[in-house]
């Protein structure tokens, strides 16, 4: 009966560290997956500001209103 609990409780343990396991693994491919789209972000975000800083230094050049200023 003793070593009937004892496999008992090991197999629960097991279990438990197999189940974080997974979770720990699930977790870390969503952080590496949300830390690309974050970087995709900043990508998209960096060329967007060289896009309208181009667009009103073009606009100051030929003497009109840049269209983001007008907004």
């Amino acid at each position: 009966m003793k070593n009937l609990i004892f496999v008992v409780t090991l197999a629960i343990s097991l279990g438990l560290i197999i189940f974080l396991y997974l979770r720990l693994s699930d977790t870390e491919a969503k952080l590496k997956e949300a830390q690309q789209h974050f970087a995709d972000c900043q990508q998209v975000t960096f060329q967007l500001q060289n896009q309208l800083s181009a667009d009103e230094k073009n606009a100051a050049a030929q003497g009109r209103t840049a269209p983001s200023i007008t907004r």
